[in-house]
């Protein structure tokens, strides 16, 4: 009949208990988000007393989640970047020099004396002295050849290599294969989506959207952000951080080089350039931990720690170079070129230069997140004011009031007392839908509105079903009690039929969509949900907690 077991009503009490301790927070909206940013920043940088005060806003006992709201509801940034594939193709063949260097030495009776000609670019470029060691230059250069590491490029080399002879000379060329440079690509833009994801994480933004699309393009956004240009500045450094060997400093930018050589001007000194080896002894990608600090005066200044690879290439190479100079190179130019006093052993240091706090620490989250492996160009810039995010939430605000309370006053003047207990449900219903987007963290957008709008409609649906069968088996003469028993059991079918069809609607929109589709398809997704539990069992316990109490003869649905 109507008996509802103890355990069960303390399990649905307290499933609706929690969800709404979950939505409170969303209540407080700006105390909350104040206080959790607070805590962050204490995490990363310290506390301060202003940092404390802000943390202390919400009482960390309480839940502190939040619905994060999205771009159209919050402002924000939009950017559409293009990513730089082919700067890869001269890092890796660059970076390949050091290696084939050694080899070719190790047969210089062979091939002769060893020159690079090139100056940088998707090709290599290595002159040797006897043209009759071509052969044997060739074969030690494909040595260096390596399979492809991708599906559509199995069974090919990762290098492209040729040779000829010039006179009394022979030159060696290289490049990336074809299939390595699609393979390159693909890689590419995902360590740039992986970098960007990291930058805009490091200073606490909510939920930020981070795609690719197409084959080198990448879609940002990021609520609550200043501008664009300020998320430009964020996410657009390359901070390329390397360490080079210091052959000579000059004041001339346009003094020759000479093969295998760059110069960079000076970060600190106006018109001092530095002609360094372009190879670097260490590259920021060994780089595991960079912080903020202070140097033995008192300056901004950045300490840096190497991962046990880059540690071991740093140490050999100041115990090897005593006395040396050696530049700390940023994205092309020198921010200092320190003389190695002594080996530098544990593979960490300290970065110094002229630097305020705020560079210091910008620069700390740049190298923390990583380098960028190749330039962004931005295609496509917008900056969303907050103005326009609180005119959709006023709108949405108002779709959501006006739904409610069209509604409520049909489920009453409809079914009377039942419609009241039904109105009971969906403001229980509401709460829950916070509750559960608040625990995992969702971004709510215009679309997600929409979503809670159209829940609020259908919450009632499985009610209706319920008391329209209550009404039919009242008309068979059977008693109250056992009219409302047969009434939820006859209507469960259909209830969970119809919904699970919406439920699977809004799963391949959520599989299928991107960004506000699926912002909908969760909130619609989670809508559904709670509206089968507190039309299944939360309505129906309310009706039997007062049925118990009032054991009415009759009853009018």
């Amino acid at each position: 009949m109507l008996q509802i077991p103890l355990w069960k009503r303390v399990v649905i009490w307290g499933l609706v208990a929690l969800g709404i301790v979950l939505a409170v927070p969303n209540l407080f909206y700006g105390r909350v988000e104040q206080a959790n940013d607070a805590r962050a920043t204490i995490e990363t940088m310290g506390a301060t007393p202003e940092r404390t005060a802000a943390a202390e806003s919400w009482p960390d006992w309480l839940p502190s989640g939040l619905v994060n709201l999205g771009l159209d509801l919050r402002g924000g940034a939009h950017l559409l970047a293009e990513v730089q594939v082919e700067d890869v193709y001269a890092q890796r063949i660059d970076g390949l020099w050091p290696e084939l260097r050694n080899e070719l030495r190790e047969a210089r009776d062979t091939v002769g004396t060893i020159r690079r000609t090139d100056e940088g670019g998707p090709v290599l470029e290595v002159r040797i002295s006897r043209p009759d060691g071509l052969s044997r230059a060739l074969e030690i250069v494909r040595g260096l050849s390596q399979p492809v590491a991708s599906i559509s490029g199995a069974g090919t080399q990762s290098l492209e290599v040729s040779g000829e002879q010039t006179g009394d000379t022979a030159v060696l060329r290289l490049t990336l294969s074809e299939a390595e440079r699609a393979a390159t690509d693909d890689r590419t833009i995902r360590q740039s989506l992986e970098i960007i994801r990291r930058r805009v994480d490091e200073v606490g933004t909510r939920e930020p959207t981070i795609q690719r699309q197409g084959a080198d393009r990448i879609l940002i956004q990021v609520p609550g952000i200043g501008s664009a240009a300020e998320l430009k500045t964020l996410i657009g450094t390359t901070a390329q951080l390397t360490f080079h060997p210091v052959l000579n400093r000059t004041g001339d930018s346009d003094a020759n080089a000479g093969p295998g050589n760059v110069i960079y001007p000076s970060l600190d000194e106006e018109g001092a350039y530095y002609v360094l080896e372009r190879t670097p002894v260490v590259s920021g990608e060994t780089l595991t931990d960079a912080q903020p600090a202070f140097d033995q005066n008192g300056r901004p200044a950045v300490n840096f720690r190497f991962n046990p690879q880059g540690a071991r290439a740093f140490g050999d190479y100041t115990a090897e170079n005593i006395g040396s100079p050696f530049a700390i190179v940023l994205d092309e130019e020198v921010i200092s070129a320190p003389v190695i006093q002594s080996h530098i052993p544990g593979g960490s240091g300290i970065i110094t230069g002229n630097f305020t706090v705020e560079e210091s620490t910008e620069l700390a989250v740049l190298l923390r997140a990583g380098a960028l492996p190749a330039e962004l160009t931005f295609l496509e810039e917008r900056t969303i004011g907050p103005e326009l995010g609180q005119d959709s939430i006023d709108a949405g605000r108002i779709a959501c009031l006006v739904a409610f309370a069209a509604v409520m006053v049909m489920m009453a003047a409809s079914y009377g007392l039942f419609g009241i207990f039904a109105n009971i449900a969906l403001l229980i219903n509401v709460g829950l839908i916070f509750g559960l987007l608040s625990l995992i963290g969702a971004t709510l957008t215009l679309p997600g509105i929409a979503g809670i709008v159209l829940t609020i409609g259908m919450a009632v649906d499985a009610n209706v079903l319920v008391f329209e069968r209550i009404r039919e088996e009242l008309k068979t003469a059977k008693g109250p009690s056992r009219a409302i028993s047969l009434g939820y059991e006859r209507a469960l079918s259909a209830i969970v039929d119809a919904n699970i069809t919406t439920f699977i609607i809004a799963g391949i929109l959520f599989m299928l969509g991107s960004g506000p589709v699926r912002g909908f398809a969760v909130t619609l997704g989670l809508g559904i949900l709670t509206s089968v539990f507190t039309a299944i069992f939360v309505t129906r316990l309310i009706i039997v907690t007062w049925f118990d109490r009032r054991r009415p003869k009759t009853i009018e649905v």
